[in-house]
This record gives C-alpha cells, sequence and structure tokens, in this order.
C-alpha cells in the first residue's frame, strides 16, 4: 500500500505521515529538496522510528515503491497534479488530504516557528529551508497559504479535490488525533479494489442516475454467483411520459411519502429489476441490491420472486414493516456500511464506539 498525503500548511500532513509509519509499519518516503516548488514544500523531519528514504526524482520513488508493493509506504512529497497522476495509475496508491481551519493552522505555524526558533517556514529531511518566505504575521501566512493552494502552476487545491479521503483535522490533542485516524481505519483495502459490496452498489447508484421520478432516485441491481442479472430505476413504464416531465401527477403534486400511492405510476427500481430478471433467472442464492431500503410492496414481491439476500444503502419509513417480512420468509437483510470516504471531521468520529 502507498498513501500520498497532501493538504494546506501546517494542516498535520506530517502528524498524519507519522501515525501511518509509527503505529502500523509505512515507511516514510521522500523527495530530495530540489524536486520541490515554492509552493509545495519539503516534508519536516519525521519521528526517530520513521525509516527515512529520500529520492531524486519521483519516477525513481515510484519504482522503489512497486518492486515493495506489498509493503506499506507514505509520502508527503507530491509536488504537482503530474506527479499525483503517475502515482494514481498504481492500484495500490491512496490518496489522502488533510485541512483545518485557518485560524487553528496560524496557531500550529506559530508553535512550530517558536520550536524551531526561526523567523521561517520549515526544514526539509536534508534541513535545507524553505523558499524565502518571511512570515511574521497572519497576513504573510495567508499570502504564503494562497500561493500553495491556489498557485496556477504548482497549487496543491486541485489534489486535494481529488483525494479519496479528506481529513478535517481540528485536534488539539495527538493522543485523540492517533485515536481518531485508528477509528478510521485508513488501511482499509476496499478504498484500493471495491469489495462485492461496493462493486454491487455502486452499479446500483448508477442505475439510479437513470431514475425519472422527480422526488427520489433508486437504483437497484440483482445478482447471483457474484454475477449481474439485472438492474432497474424508479420512473413511468415504457411508453408514458417520463414522471420528472410531469407523467406522474401522484408524485408532481408533490404528495408525502406514503400517500396517495394507488394512483402513482411510477415503477419502483426492485419492481424493475424482478421484472427484467424473471424467476426463472433469479433462482436460490440470488442477492439484490438497493440504494434505498425496499418498501413494503416491493418486498412482498422480492419474497416471491425467491431472492436470498438484501443488501440496503438508505433507510426508508417502512423500515420496520419491510424488515418482519423478511424476516418472517427468511430473507437476510443488511445494511451496506462502506468506509468513510470524502470529508471527514475527525472531532466528530466516535473513537469510544
Amino acid at each position: 500500500m502507498f498513501i500520498g498525503i497532501c493538504g494546506s500548511i501546517c494542516a498535520g500532513k506530517r502528524t498524519i505521515a507519522n501515525y501511518l509509519a509509527d503505529h502500523h509499519g509505512f515507511t516514510h518516503l521522500y523527495l530530495s529538496p530540489k524536486q520541490t516548488t515554492q509552493t509545495t514544500p519539503p516534508s519536516s523531519i519525521s519521528s526517530s522510528t520513521t525509516t527515512q528514504t529520500t529520492f531524486s526524482t519521483p519516477e525513481e520513488l515510484l519504482e522503489f515503491v512497486t518492486k515493495r508493493w506489498r509493503d506499506r509506504f507514505v509520502t508527503t512529497d507530491i509536488p504537482s497534479e503530474e506527479i499525483l497522476e503517475m502515482y494514481t495509475r498504481r492500484p495500490f496508491f491512496l490518496l489522502l488530504s488533510v485541512d483545518a481551519p485557518l485560524t487553528v493552522r496560524w496557531k500550529r505555524f506559530l508553535a512550530r516557528q517558536s520550536q524551531s526558533n526561526h523567523g521561517r517556514f520549515l526544514k526539509g529531511p536534508n534541513e535545507e529551508s524553505e523558499p524565502d518566505h518571511e512570515v511574521t504575521d497572519l497576513e504573510s501566512f495567508v499570502t504564503l497559504n494562497d500561493s500553495h493552494l491556489y498557485d496556477p502552476v504548482n497549487g496543491t487545491q486541485a489534489m486535494i479535490s481529488r483525494a479519496t479521503v479528506r481529513l478535517l483535522n481540528t485536534s488539539s490533542s495527538l493522543a485523540h488525533l492517533y485515536a481518531t485516524l485508528g477509528k478510521l481505519d485508513l488501511l482499509n483495502q476496499d478504498r484500493l479494489r471495491p469489495s462485492w459490496d461496493a462493486y454491487f452498489m455502486a452499479l446500483a447508484e448508477l442505475a439510479a442516475q437513470r431514475a425519472n421520478c422527480m422526488k427520489r432516485r433508486v437504483g437497484c441491481v440483482i445478482v447471483r454467483d457474484k454475477r449481474v442479472i439485472s438492474t432497474g430505476y424508479n420512473g413511468t413504464p415504457r411508453g408514458l411520459v417520463n414522471c420528472g416531465e410531469g407523467g406522474c401527477d401522484r408524485c408532481n403534486a408533490g404528495q408525502g411519502s406514503g400517500h396517495g400511492l394507488t394512483t402513482c405510476l411510477c415503477i419502483h427500481a426492485e419492481e424493475n429489476a424482478l421484472l427484467e430478471a424473471g424467476r426463472e433467472r433469479v433462482r436460490e442464492g440470488a442477492v439484490l441490491y438497493c440504494t434505498t431500503h425496499p418498501c413494503l410492496t416491493c418486498s412482498i414481491k422480492i419474497v416471491q420472486v425467491g431472492i436470498g439476500e438484501v443488501v440496503y444503502s438508505h433507510g426508508y419509513s417502512m423500515d420496520g414493516d419491510t424488515a418482519a417480512v423478511f424476516r418472517e420468509a427468511g430473507v437476510k437483510l443488511r445494511q451496506y456500511a462502506p468506509p468513510a470516504n470524502g470529508l471527514v471531521h475527525l472531532e466528530k468520529l466516535d473513537v469510544y464506539k
């Protein structure tokens, strides 16, 4: 596994890299200072337990990692989006970003500046200082930060937006930060290669994008032996005007959930998938993936066709009634819980669960 960390100044990139090294056996890899830019400073010296390996070029670093891809590596040296593009071609690479509020990062900067006892930024692994950026007040820090993030050539904001996991690190306690990082399970391999659940639920989410119902988007995939049998999404039947174009009066009238269902012209995603598959193709052991918990009406059809397991992503108002039907019929029901991706506020993670 190869983790790259990018982010804003004093957001905690080095600290998270040290966590991976100290707690999960990652080797911290560096690029020599000549490979960095004015907006992308070289990494600081890592903790004493981190193995330091410095490379002259990103190509050398990637070649080193590729030959040892089963091992664990981390770097905070990603000089440009072009280099990131090269790293992301490897299926074992994961990009993390880390950020924090400006005032929090300014206080961290002052503390680090005081520790280093000089008026410039940080020193890299070879004790070479950051290019000439005098930072003496908040305004100059903001100027440096803006250049680091938004420089048209080497700004890091474009890379941050591409991160699989975007961490918001407001913690002032190293112990709490490490505890929340442990709860996040950064080593989860599902982020590199989706599990079967993640794969089929992603297909269901994609099917949902085709929904023509104006009230909600729902997608469904029916699978047997890890092969897709059929897909479905919600909307009006073939030949009728799409719901989103006024085809269903009930939906377009804005009636609440569970009201006026007898006049609704929209077929549910599960119904569509079941009709497409048919009982003969479903057979024993079929699994239904749905972006939303099936309603009561769909549940009895799912049972009748012979679906053995239902996996859903989001809840629905009829969850209790539907679950009772599945339980009585012996259909396994479970909610899909993917690893946390996207923006993750570390302070909101419950470390006691």
